[in-house]
């Protein structure tokens, strides 16, 4: 039987996408193996969003060189975001990688014809489930809509079946994921929007839990925060995107919302779904971002004051309108310095937020252990630990918490919390 190995960066996407691409060649007579230099076909599912992620997949190609040059009978195989449509250019660049394939494709060189959507064989119990690909924002900074294309929307009745399918097969939980989640639907016959798979899939026997993400402030409508508050299924958990508290740097990014529109979306979430935690990404160092809009982002972390805050350095994309129209001028230094006080900022935000859990009893979708420790998420997204001589895998935990940090919360499992 043939080993593969799969390498993955990236998003939640790319995960998604690697499970499914790991099912297909278990159904095609493969086995998965740990580590790469035990395998037939190797397979890097690549990020190119940030230059540090590009930076390591080309490093893993590097380094995967020697190990093909030492075996020429293994097949070296890269899909993800690195995929262009310059694919004559890429096997110039790397030529001891035998094949290239778009994101979310699989691989034709095994089966030909185009497979039906693979289902993974063991999900974990929170997986995650593609309902969108592409994105039609075109960001200025943002490289996806040319890697990934214009949004497609995979049928609902199609998404349905198989989050039933996945609970089948042991998935408590699913992430519903697109680059731009809030556009499902708009291209399928119905127009049905994100909303309406929700109340679908609320109705889904033995499913416990739903989120979805990435959102776009311009496009969450007030129909689908509505969901979140009334159906008992959808978490309250809700990732919005500002990436600037400055209206010119929103504009330069081609974001298509002020500051005051993103301020008026957070309260109206907050006013439906009180208990709610949102989450928010945020860019510094933007072209010609200057010292005092860089203070408007930390003015608007500060008064908003989110969960969790993923902040990064801007780096040019090659391809984008920003590497192309717009100059890298705000030095390294500068932006590594910005990073670390909104890092810093968030850290004393998410240390008092978390420190209100402290004693109470919250409820926790086992994931997985790790150092002698069971651990899992909250509805809200709280990253939870706890000891527990039981088979937690899989299921839902009353925790009492004893111990707060601003990444995770630490507690005992309460008698007879088990579901």
């Amino acid at each position: 039987m043939p080993k593969y190995h799969i390498w993955t960066i990236g998003c939640q996407m790319n995960k998604a996408e690697s499970e499914r691409l790991g099912s297909y060649l278990e159904s095609r007579g493969y086995s998965a193996v740990a580590t790469a230099d035990e395998a037939e076909l190797i397979v890097l599912n690549s990020c190119v969003v940030r230059q540090s992620a590009e930076d390591r997949v080309i490093g893993k190609l590097r380094a995967l060189k020697s190990i093909k040059q030492a075996s020429p009978r293994i097949t070296l195989a890269v899909t993800g975001c690195l995929v262009n449509s310059k694919i004559k250019r890429l096997k110039e660049r790397f030529p001891h990688v035998d094949y290239f394939f778009k994101p979310g494709e699989y691989p034709t060189w095994i089966e030909p014809t185009e497979p039906s959507p693979i289902i993974p064989r063991r999900p974990p119990p929170a997986t995650f489930v593609p309902i969108i690909q592409g994105c039609n924002n075109f960001c200025t900074y943002c490289i996806v809509p040319y890697r990934r294309g214009r949004e497609k929307s995979r049928p609902l009745a199609e998404v349905v079946s198989e989050v039933r399918e996945l609970v089948r097969r042991g998935a408590r939980e699913v992430t519903l994921l697109g680059q731009n989640v809030d556009s499902y639907g708009h291209d399928l016959p119905q127009r049905p929007d994100l909303a309406d798979l929700l109340d679908e899939l609320n109705a889904v026997a033995g499913l416990a839990r739903i989120r979805f993400l990435t959102n776009h402030p311009k496009d969450m409508s007030s129909r689908l925060i509505e969901r979140v508050a009334r159906r008992d299924k959808v978490c309250e958990e809700i990732s919005l995107p500002v990436q600037s508290g400055s209206n010119q740097v929103l504009e330069a990014m081609g974001r298509g919302y002020t500051v005051e529109r993103y301020r008026e979306l957070v309260s109206e979430i907050r006013s439906r779904v009180p208990e709610v935690a949102l989450s928010t990404d945020v860019i510094v160092g933007f072209p010609s971002e200057r010292e005092g809009q860089f203070q408007q982002t930390c003015d608007l972390l500060s008064a908003l004051r989110f969960d969790k805050v993923h902040v990064a350095a801007y780096s040019p994309r090659s391809g984008t309108i920003a590497a192309r129209k717009l100059t890298d001028d705000v030095p390294f230094a500068e932006k590594r310095q910005r990073l670390r006080k909104v890092e810093n900022l968030q850290q004393t935000i998410a240390t008092e937020i978390n420190a209100q859990l402290m004693a109470k009893t919250v409820e926790v979708l086992v994931e997985g252990r790790k150092k002698g420790k069971w651990y899992g998420r909250t509805r809200s997204g709280k990253l939870v630990f706890f000891r527990s001589d039981n088979d937690c895998l899989g299921q839902l935990v009353k925790v009492h918490i004893e111990a707060t940090s601003p990444w995770a919360l630490q507690g005992s499992p309460e008698t007879d919390s088990y579901d």
